[in-house]
């Protein structure tokens, strides 16, 4: 037998809405619960290893905020997140992956695997792939996209602080955790300043951290404007400050509560995984951001092609029958 090496199906397969009240009854071999880079690369996978899948989207990667990165291989012009996003979903539509708008609820074990089920609708499947993600939490500002898309937002300092270098840099959030990334931040750019979101003093440590680092410990903000340019900051008692910059570290919302519903081990809300994506409950992965790992899209595209080839190894073998053409 000649192996099989079939050309891309075409676009045959779009993204569709489901009608209230559908279900697929059929035990599928596995289940993607989101659609970012790191569902949307596991559903190539699987697809090409002529797995019968199907992929839920809520439509709200984190991804979609990235305006552009210049740190996503293979793009060494950059790439916007909603282009990504675009491009990971026609890959995996030329292999006819299956895509579904839907935002799941409901996660419970059967006989056989997992019943997923968004409002009224329901699918099982013998494994699950977790992707996701987490969910930002934002400063408070008007106009926060347009922000984002000029810059003057940005919201992860490995993804894009070469592109801040040497700008007037805040970093915006409590203490601790905005002091660590300012720190951070110093690779990129001499001016580099703290902005409290919430009211603590530095202890002796921090205040040593700081001025070694020549760090600028500001107070408590009353206010953030931008003008699409620059961020301008206020403050009850001291001038205001005006940054080209400003990276929020306010923490966020890993959307994990599906697998730890089940069991699952998490660290403030990440979930552990072994060397394979499994989760601590068997059958069940989870990839990308939502992990306890480094918050990268190259990071989330390997946790991919990990765990989708280690759930097609475990399912039973497909192996491909004769052709006319292949005996």
């Amino acid at each position: 037998m000649t192996s099989d090496r079939r050309a891309p199906q075409g676009m045959a397969a779009q993204q569709t809405q489901g009608a209230p009240g559908d279900s697929d009854e059929r035990m599928l071999d596995c289940v993607v619960i989101g659609a970012g880079p790191a569902g949307l690369t596991a559903a190539t996978y699987l697809q090409r290893f002529h797995r019968d899948v199907v992929v839920l989207d809520a439509g709200a990667s984190r991804a979609r905020w990235i305006p552009t990165t210049h740190n996503c291989p293979g793009f060494p012009f950059g790439v916007a997140g909603p282009d990504l996003l675009d491009k990971l979903r026609a890959q995996a539509q030329t292999y006819d992956a299956r895509i579904e708008r839907a935002r799941v609820d409901r996660l419970e074990r059967v006989d056989g695997g997992f019943e997923i089920g968004a409002q009224d609708r329901t699918w099982r499947a013998r494994y699950v792939l977790l992707a996701t993600g987490i969910v930002d939490a934002m400063p408070p500002m008007d106009a926060l996209d347009a922000a984002i898309a000029a810059g003057v937002i940005r919201l992860c300092a490995i993804c894009d602080g070469y592109e801040a270098s040497d700008e007037r840099i805040a970093v915006y959030g409590p203490l601790g955790e905005a002091l660590r990334h300012a720190l951070f931040l110093r690779t990129f750019s001499s001016q580099v300043s703290v902005v409290l979101s919430q009211s603590g003093e530095p202890d002796p440590s921090q205040e040593a951290l700081a001025n070694a680092a020549r760090i600028t410990l500001l107070p408590v903000a009353t206010r953030l404007q931008q003008d699409g340019k620059c961020c301008r900051v206020s403050f009850a008692r001291h001038a205001d400050a005006v940054f080209d910059t400003l990276y929020p570290v306010l923490g966020g919302t890993a959307q994990s509560n599906l697998a730890t519903g089940l069991g699952a081990r998490a660290k403030n809300g990440e979930l552990h995984v072994d060397a394979r994506q499994q989760t601590s409950v068997d059958c069940l992965y989870a990839i990308g951001d939502v992990v306890l790992a480094l918050n990268q899209i190259s990071v989330a595209v390997g946790h991919a092609a990990v765990a989708a080839t280690a759930i097609h190894n475990r399912l039973p073998p497909n192996y491909r029958q004769a052709t006319a053409a292949t005996r």
